[in-house]
């Protein structure tokens, strides 16, 4: 990998979908990886599948060898990994550490902050599916921007450089933002699963398939009607209306690292 001047050195916390993904966006940018923690076989292959070579260290050597610590781990876990690191003096002054999680800004980090570290929280508003698929998806996300003032371009510099787009939400707003996201996911998880269900019922085969047009386009349409630009609208500009479904990819299982 070529590294250009000023880029940083960047470790990740949790091998599960979204670090990876992640950690790989910012290595397209310049960025060198110098290793990620993974606990289960499952996200040590994971890790190997999207960011082959790089380094498997525990948690605390990623911290200490990093000049930006990324942490994607399940809320439950974010506070106490965080606290914990900053009670064995792990945390380093002038060192960027940023989480993932839809539901926390950077209070979280105070116990990091309070050792010199620059918090940041990031959230990319995107389904993953722990697969190289994801890398190229992140150009169409938005991604929920968190940080103390001063460094706020740091974050939405590390946003644009992942491809995404940056969207501010204030600290105290970061509830309601989680709420938002929590409800669209679990939504759309819901009435796919209810609707394949009652096919399977009626005997009709690969109920899935049958109802993904539908899906698609219902959801296509009800997102034009808040502003969202419709996929067809980008498609008439480029006059091309072919490829508009993704590539199937398999399911994976739920990484009890990941968030």
């Amino acid at each position: 990998m070529t590294v250009r001047p000023g880029r940083l050195g960047i470790g990740v916390i949790g091998a599960g979908h979204v670090g990876p993904i992640l950690a790989a966006a910012l290595a397209g940018a310049g960025h060198a990886l110098i290793g990620i923690s993974a606990i289960s076989q499952a996200s040590r292959d994971r890790a190997e599948a999207i960011l082959p070579g790089v380094p498997v260290l525990t948690v605390p050597e990623v911290v200490e060898r990093s000049e930006l610590v990324i942490i994607a781990v399940p809320d439950d876990q974010l506070d106490s990994l965080v606290t914990g690191l900053a009670a064995t003096g792990t945390w380093q002054p002038g060192q960027l550490v940023l989480h993932t999680s839809a539901r926390y800004g950077t209070n979280v980090l105070l116990p990091a902050q309070r050792a010199g570290a620059i918090p940041l929280a990031i959230h990319p508003a995107m389904a993953f599916t722990g697969t190289s698929l994801d890398i190229s998806r992140l150009a169409d996300s938005y991604f929920a921007v968190t940080a103390p003032a001063p460094v706020l371009p740091i974050a939405q510099a590390l946003v644009v450089e992942m491809g995404g787009e940056p969207v501010i939400v204030a600290e105290g707003d970061r509830e309601v933002y989680s709420e938002a996201i929590e409800t669209a996911t679990a939504f759309s998880s819901s009435i796919v699963d209810q609707s394949t269900r009652l096919l399977s019922e009626i005997g009709i085969e690969a109920p899935g398939a049958v109802i993904a047009p539908l899906v698609r386009s219902a959801i296509e349409n009800a997102l034009t009607r808040t502003g969202a630009r419709h996929p067809l609208d980008d498609l008439a500009d480029l006059g091309d209306t072919t490829h508009l479904l993704d590539p199937p990819y398999p399911p994976h299982p739920f990484d009890p690292e990941d968030q």
